[in-house]
């Protein structure tokens, strides 16, 4: 008999024991090169399912802006995933240069959720996750289902379930990003609402905001569904240039139409003008991307190519259109930016500055339409453009201007000006620095050149182009 109080305690404090080491955890995996496919596979991280509690979940935007360059918050529970790690309409991401923002998540209803998992991918700082999430079963007194930033969700009903933050220690962190949150003894609770907290991994620039793919809300005995990518059949083709220091892949799965044109034409191009395109950009300590992928796509909307990190995204229905026209000078323009690589030094050194965007777009437009296809004649200032012919007008207008500071004042002011916007050094003043004029005066001084040159010429007829008789005695 005076065994029993001694074994209620035990009981009591294993039971307390188990109560202390129930606690929500979060981990998370990195995928990069090849372990990065349209799967999503992790070896730890759930791979994303096709129907949990947040299929039919209302999804809605309650601080802050979706980009307009990607896909609406639908993309977050809709099963589908991305194909690639730069295909932003199949990713939901705050704006351009935003502070990220705040996702909340109706489930309809109170619901017992097991786990939150959710899922990114981005080549660069666009990969990891940053962001605090929050629970609620709405039932709180004061109770306020969509806070805006400034206000703490704890503060109206609210409660904090973890913070997530998979940014690696070093580097930018590309890759596919898999987070999991869970109760290590059981289901995290039941509730009717989620809110995330999203933050920018980092703000040295305007790219900073997650690509998110998929969220996915597990209640326990769902049986999970494989979310869907796409699974064609890659075709791509690998090819080198001066001597094997580059190398390119060339991949054209979603456009196996464009193949033979990119292998006989593209490719040729791509060999001769990206050695090229390092030698006229050179500046001290720099060495340019050795790998570089060619990819086409059918998700960019109207425009016609870009690029990002080692990519050059080509739109397919814009190059079939123009494979006689431009689609081979749009490549050049691409490549330019892949060679001026003008956001790694803002990565490690906060004070760097940022070049200006009207010459970022204005000097591939120089080199392109000045030393690729000079004949074209495609960066001419004529009387249709002349209104608008300003020097911080970027891409073409751009490029006539610095083609023309080129041909009057210094013949290496691009390259002194792209050496300068790579050190993150770049100022107004170097204008005058290197031609003894400001930004202002060339620009004054190239306006009024092609205004005299595209004025119509006197008229036979017109007395004023007669020559004045002298006056009478």
């Amino acid at each position: 008999m005076k065994i029993q109080p001694l074994l209620a305690a035990t009981a009591l404090v294993l039971a307390w024991n188990s109560l202390c080491l129930a606690e929500i955890k979060v981990i998370s995996e990195l995928n990069t090169g090849d372990s990065a496919t349209a799967k999503f596979k992790f070896s730890q991280v759930p791979p994303p399912s096709k129907i949990d509690a947040a299929t039919k979940a209302k999804f809605t935007i309650v601080d802050g802006q979706a980009d307009g360059n990607g896909g609406d918050v639908g993309k977050l529970h809709n099963g589908r995933l991305p194909s690639n790690e730069d295909q932003p309409s199949e990713n939901f991401f705050f704006r351009q240069g935003a502070d990220g923002g705040r996702l909340q998540i109706d489930l309809g209803g109170s619901t017992t959720i097991q786990q939150v998992n959710t899922y990114s991918w981005h080549g660069g700082t666009r990969g990891p996750q940053l962001y605090k999430i929050y629970a609620s079963d709405g039932s709180a007194d004061g109770f306020n289902a969509s806070p805006k930033r400034g206000t703490e969700p704890a503060s109206c009903g609210w409660k904090l379930l973890a913070s997530v933050d998979t940014r690696p220690k070093e580097g930018a962190g590309g890759g596919q990003h898999g987070a999991s949150i869970f109760e290590t003894t059981g289901n995290i609770g039941s509730y009717r609402y989620l809110l995330l907290d999203v933050s920018r991994t980092e703000d040295r620039d305007a790219f900073g905001n997650t690509f998110f793919s998929e969220i996915d809300v597990i209640a326990p005995g769902t049986p999970l569904v494989a979310a869907t990518g796409d699974d064609a059949k890659p075709i791509t083709k690998h090819f080198e240039a001066d001597g094997g220091k580059y190398r390119f892949t060339m991949d054209t799965t979603v456009a196996p139409d464009l193949t033979e044109w990119a292998d006989r034409e593209l490719r040729a191009v791509v060999q001769e003008w990206y050695p090229k395109l390092v030698a006229l950009l050179p500046s001290a300590g720099f060495t340019a991307r050795t790998n570089v992928t060619i990819r086409f796509r059918e998700d960019m909307g109207g425009v016609p190519a870009s690029a990002g990190g080692g990519f050059v995204n080509c739109n397919a229905g814009w190059f079939r259109r123009e494979l006689k026209r431009e689609a081979l000078g749009s490549v050049v323009h691409e490549l330019v930016h892949v060679v001026q690589s003008y956001g790694r030094v803002r990565r490690d050194d906060t004070n760097a500055t940022r070049m200006p965007g009207w010459l970022v777009e204005g000097i591939p437009d120089y080199i392109r339409w000045y030393l690729y296809e000079p004949q074209t004649k495609g960066a001419e200032i004529t009387a249709r453009n002349l209104a608008r012919a300003k020097y911080d007008a970027s891409y073409r207008i751009t490029g006539n201007f610095l083609n023309w500071v080129a041909t009057t004042h210094d013949t290496n002011i691009v390259q002194k000006l792209n050496a300068a916007g790579r050190a993150g050094k770049y100022r107004e003043g170097l204008w005058k620095d290197f031609t003894g004029k400001t930004i202002q005066e060339l620009g004054s001084e190239w306006k009024t050149f092609h205004e005299q040159r595209l004025a119509p010429a006197p008229k036979k007829d017109d007395p004023a182009s007669e020559p004045k008789q002298p006056a009478p005695q």
